[in-house]
């Protein structure tokens, strides 16, 4: 009897996705891996997700390109699980479904105020300047004082577009037509960033730090009167190069001479403090802010003093969360698919051939190391399924073809490998007329006729 060939289906193709196909692929388990991508490019949060001046944007997306470039893992995009096709039929041709879907919403913030008109999450604002396809071409940037809540690198990215020189931006980044003409309407001249605990809890890292604190015709300012630490701040900077890092650049932030700060715009960082209201009757008008005290663990409580600060909008940048996969379980409080070192787990019991890796199944945290890791350890219990003859698809299993099957009988346009290829030298062809090394196309319709080498004539934005 011939060995059996395991087909492996990948919900995903950001970091995540790509990791673990890429470790399932050296396990030696024969396997085909088709990886399924509701968009027509790969690359995930990679490509949509971060600042376009990323210094490390361009290095991340080669690895992922290496690794997708040998041939032996398929990308197929343009395929939403959950609509075009559901989990279940998926599973019909394949023997494991290994969800990958990421983080792309903002977490919730629950305050008052939060309906009021100039009040955004930071993912919607990524995915405006990051070219998102499925987002809104244009971006109101007629505020001149503007709040930041969140001390994580998203809430550096946000602020630097904001303040970024934008010829600086056409020239060093992929930034479409639309984009630009956005960021050359930008009123805003002060962002107030604010963070609710110390500077032992900030979450930036010292890297993005570095670029932050070096950005031109802008001032940096921080308050060391709102300095606070307490026994875990100092174990956590005992023991964690970063973190001692991040205070260190914090305290050399806040001894900066005001009297030399004489730049066009202001970058002011408060700490200890928390957002209790957004301000305003029907757009934001300001913020009302609790000081907070730490309370000896990390964690703070109120005061009950308050600050209100007059701004035009509020941009809340505390978190990703994770989108439900209908057919699948949820934890609706957590953001992410239950699970148990990755095989999914429904009323206490694995799913047979339903495994789970990086965000969406542990939640916004970590940076490309953590995914990695996080990979390994759901590849690790998938090998160990198929060892004990638990991988089976419920139906004929017969992988790509059977998917792609039956979104031709729908009319659905999946995208591949080579299409993605094909858009890519598009896009660098474009950036080539003007200087630039790349111009991204924004419009599905546009990337997907591409993809297919089709002549489009149509709008790209």
């Amino acid at each position: 009897m011939a060995e059996k060939r395991y087909q492996v289906a990948v919900i995903g193709s950001g970091p995540a996705g790509i990791y673990a196909s890429d470790i399932l692929s050296k396990s030696g388990l024969p396997v085909s891996i088709d990886i399924f991508e509701k968009l027509p490019t790969p690359y995930g949060l990679v490509r949509y997700g971060v600042a376009p001046d990323h210094p490390f944007v361009r290095s991340i997306a080669g690895a992922l390109y290496t690794v997708l470039q040998r041939g032996d893992i398929r990308f197929f995009g343009n395929v939403n699980v959950g609509t075009d096709i559901t989990i279940e039929d998926i599973h019909t041709y394949y023997d494991a479904v290994i969800v990958a879907t990421g983080a792309e919403t903002d977490a919730p913030l629950n305050i008052p105020g939060t309906h009021l008109e100039g009040v955004h999450g930071a993912a919607d604002f990524v995915s405006w300047y990051d070219g998102h396809p499925n987002h809104p071409r244009t971006w109101n940037l007629e505020a001149e004082n503007v709040a930041v809540i969140g001390v994580g690198n998203v809430a550096l990215d946000i602020t630097r577009m904001m303040m970024r020189d934008v010829d600086y931006l056409v020239e060093h980044t992929d930034i479409p037509a639309n984009v630009e003409e956005g960021l050359r309407a930008n009123k805003v001249q002060n962002v107030k960033i604010f963070g609710r605990r110390g500077p032992a809890q900030v979450k930036f890292s010292p890297r993005e730090m570095g670029v932050f604190g070096k950005l031109p015709d802008v001032d940096m300012k921080v308050f060391p009167e709102e300095f606070a630490f307490d026994p875990a701040s100092e174990e956590a900077i005992q023991g964690s190069k970063g973190v001692a890092q991040v205070v260190d650049i914090l305290k050399e932030w806040g001894e900066r001479d005001p009297e030399t700060f004489t730049a066009p715009k202001q970058i002011h960082l408060h700490l200890m403090q928390r957002p209790v209201e957004i301000l305003g009757t029907t757009r934001v008008e300001g913020i009302r802010m609790e000081r907070t005290r730490l309370s000896g663990d990390g964690n703070v409580t109120g005061t009950g003093e308050y600050v209100d600060y007059p701004v035009q909008a509020v941009y809340h940048a505390t978190g990703y969360a994770s989108s439900p996969i209908p057919g699948l379980p949820w934890n609706e409080k957590a953001h992410v698919i239950p699970n148990e070192a990755g095989r999914i787990i429904q009323d206490g019991k694995p799913m047979p051939g339903y495994y789970a890796t990086g965000w969406v199944k542990r939640g916004p945290v970590g940076l490309i190391g953590s995914t990695k890791s996080d990979a390994k350890e759901t590849i690790t219990n998938l090998l160990a399924d198929a060892e004990a003859g638990k991988l089976k698809a419920t139906g004929d299993g017969s992988g790509a073809q059977g998917v792609l099957d039956l979104l031709a009988s729908q009319g659905k346009r999946p995208t591949t490998w080579q299409g993605w290829e094909l858009l890519d030298t598009f896009e660098k062809n474009l950036g080539s007329k003007v200087g630039r090394e790349r111009i991204k196309v924004v419009s599905g319709e546009a990337m997907t006729a591409i993809s297919h080498g089709e002549e489009y004539t149509g709008e790209l934005i």
